[in-house]
């Protein structure tokens, strides 16, 4: 993988396609990716998934549609869009969307690159307290989705539209 990572970037380059300049922007963080490993930078947990870690089953304020349909867009803009709902189309082409995945690919390939220097990696993660920040943030994640599908499902309940209520639901009339 790591021997295609120049040809791959040298192409970006030379395209001067979208997916160059955002490849540009993502080198930094690849190549600084260590910071993470020694704990020196730490992925910030939305205020959103450390609630719902607390308390995922919390229905206080929820009692119309609209605040539950309001809490349930602060998940998803801290978690992306739900499984129940399509991904918004981005117009983008083929040759666009390729040349993304060339850049996903060349930019993974930079990351690795910068982690495997570290000798004894696993233990330093876990000496630095990045493995556990790690962890606590999978656990956030996890928390925030299980909240955003009760939440959902207490929409059903009480026979509320989306985004109160999966996709497909219609509430009776």
């Amino acid at each position: 993988m790591r021997t295609l990572a120049l040809p791959i970037v040298v192409v970006l380059m030379l395209s001067g396609c979208g997916s160059a300049r955002e490849f540009g922007s993502g080198v930094g963080a690849a190549a600084t990716a260590p910071l993470d490993d020694l704990n020196l930078r730490r992925e910030e947990i939305p205020t959103v998934l450390l609630q719902a870690e607390a308390n995922p089953y919390d229905l206080r304020n929820l009692n119309q549609c609209s605040t539950i349909g309001a809490e349930i867009s602060r998940l998803n803009d801290a978690l992306g869009p739900d499984t129940d709902e399509p991904p918004p189309p981005d117009g983008s082409t083929l040759g666009e969307r390729a040349g993304d995945a060339a850049s996903k690919a060349a930019l993974d390939a930079i990351r690795d690159t910068t982690t495997d220097f570290i000798p004894g990696r696993s233990w330093i993660r876990r000496l630095s307290g990045a493995e556990q920040h790690s962890r606590h943030v999978q656990s956030a994640i996890q928390a925030g989705r299980m909240r955003r599908a009760f939440l959902k499902g207490i929409g059903m309940q009480r026979n509320c539209a989306p985004p109160a209520a999966p996709r497909w639901f219609r509430p009776r009339r």
